[in-house]
């Protein structure tokens, strides 16, 4: 069952107005503040034009007052609200790419940078989907969607109700679960070539007692320095691209 956000949406800056461009998503309208006619703007306001979106020229200072980013470039699109998939369209991505599936779980992810820099790396990672809950966590939003840089336009999000019962679904798909824990194996000397959800902790949390408990097995991140942990969308980045560099090379090193 796909859903959708209930507030009014907007993307803000070029590079996600671009990319929603790009992957045929469905826009309202585009303001553009007066004046603004160079480089990347004139790009898409030529890109809007082809496709007979409507575009309107604003006092930069209304712009100013709609943006919920701060950081709107001159071009904020009114689009139609974020959908979000089901945990199967994810799963059903991979076995279309005829690939082992790679699923991003997030356990209680609240900072929206966090998750637009996950799912910026889980695009440039192959990832087929992310998954994260639909309480005490961020949704996708015009933030999110500003610092994922437009990647949110490729990558698949499903919300759950309850993460530890994805987790056993997961399992039951053939998938194994990893969690990211300052304790665990090493993630360099772990296998994770196979099919796998790998599964990030909160900002400052970690993991809940109960997604860890359901987690097939634990990687860590070794630490050479005084601070203990890392960034959330850090650690991820870390850890999808060692999952890369592990399916990219036989046998593992």
């Amino acid at each position: 069952m796909r859903e959708t956000e209930d507030f009014q949406w907007q993307l803000e800056g070029r590079n996600p107005v671009m990319e929603a461009l790009r992957a045929g998503k469905t826009i309202e309208k585009i303001l553009v503040a007066k004046g603004s006619r160079e480089g990347a703007i004139r790009d898409i306001l030529k890109m809007a034009r082809e496709r007979g979106i409507v575009i309107q020229e604003v006092d930069k200072k209304r712009l100013d007052n709609m943006s919920l980013t701060g950081a709107h470039q001159g071009l904020i699109a009114l689009v139609v609200p974020y959908t979000y998939v089901s945990v199967d369209d994810i799963l059903y991505r991979a076995r279309r790419a005829d690939e082992p599936p790679f699923v991003v779980v997030l356990d209680c992810i609240e900072d929206p940078r966090n998750l637009g820099a996950i799912i910026r790396t889980a695009e440039c990672c192959g990832v087929h989907g992310i998954i994260i809950p639909k309480r005490r966590a961020v949704g996708i939003t015009p933030t999110v969607v500003k610092a994922s840089a437009g990647a949110v336009e490729y990558v698949s999000v499903a919300r759950v109700t309850n993460i530890v019962s994805t987790l056993e679904y997961l399992k039951e798909q053939g998938l194994w679960v990893v969690g990211a824990e300052a304790g665990g194996t090493p993630y360099n000397i772990q296998d994770m070539r196979g099919p796998i959800a790998l599964v990030i902790g909160s900002e400052g949390k970690g993991l809940r007692k109960l997604v860890k408990e359901n987690c097939d097995y634990l990687v860590g991140i070794p630490m050479k320095g005084k601070i203990n942990s890392l960034n959330s969308s850090v650690a991820a980045a870390i850890l999808m691209y060692e999952v890369v560099r592990q399916r990219d090379q036989s046998p593992l090193a």
